[in-house]
């Protein structure tokens, strides 16, 4: 990381395409699985069903927070499912629930491997650095981080729908500062969305790091990152070479 990093001491993450599954994003997962399931979509066609359902959930309340990730998951796949019904009549077939058990299954076993990289990613970092996890979700964000055997390693849990402000706002990460008592200058953003985690963390002042595989190492327009790595291995090497 170089000197200007040693002054580094507190690491905020993102959640899903982070912690979960590095560098893919939830609806590019969903995609995949409906496609294997023999649902012949188009992203953008269930991009429309993923935003619906998405929105369904963070209006959801608190009758989800203490959701773990499968029960989460068969809520958004019945509204994404809903949604797709609705919208495209004889596009897709009614017999489309038959295969909703299966999406979520694959879709929380996916999360399920992720979990075991990143659990031994913030063991090694958590003596070094207090962590954060700033996400949009839908207010069982500590319930999910529990049930991934990931919250004891984490010293706070922004989740947006608890606190009333979504990324891109710059507010999300003021109110993970202010419960980590972190300055920007000595906080660090690992997130793969660089509209979402590295540009406005960046404005607030804070280091970013995009976490993104080597096919999507192209010149950044939306932010340009501080550090870019493939991996949270990669990261835990990096932040304690610092050292």
């Amino acid at each position: 990381m170089g000197a200007s990093w040693r002054q580094v001491s507190t690491l905020l993450f993102d959640f899903g395409g982070t912690l979960d599954v590095p560098a893919v994003h939830w609806l590019d997962r969903f995609w995949r699985h409906y496609c294997d399931a023999g649902i012949n979509l188009s992203r953008d066609e269930l991009d429309l069903a993923y935003a619906y359902a998405t929105q369904r959930g963070y209006g959801a309340g608190d009758r989800i927070y203490g959701y773990g990730l499968r029960r989460l998951v068969d809520e958004l796949v019945k509204w994404q499912i809903d949604c797709l019904l609705e919208h495209l009549p004889g596009r897709v077939p009614p017999s489309v629930r038959d295969a909703a058990a299966g999406i979520a299954e694959r879709f929380c076993a996916e999360s399920a491997a992720g979990y075991q990289c990143s659990r031994a990613a913030l063991a090694a970092l958590a003596p070094r650095f207090a962590i954060g996890v700033v996400s949009n979700f839908y207010g069982n964000l500590e319930a999910v981080l529990n049930e991934a055997g990931l919250l004891p390693l984490v010293a706070a849990a922004i989740d947006s729908s608890r606190v009333g402000v979504f990324k891109p706002d710059p507010a999300i990460y003021r109110t993970a500062l202010a419960r980590l008592k972190a300055s920007p200058e000595a906080t660090a953003m690992v997130g793969d969305s660089l509209s979402k985690d590295c540009a406005p963390a960046q404005r607030l002042g804070l280091r970013t790091v995009w976490l993104a595989p080597a096919s999507r190492y192209t010149q950044p327009s939306e932010a340009r990152p501080d550090l870019v790595v493939g991996n949270l291995q990669e990261l835990v090497e990096i932040c304690l070479g610092a050292d």
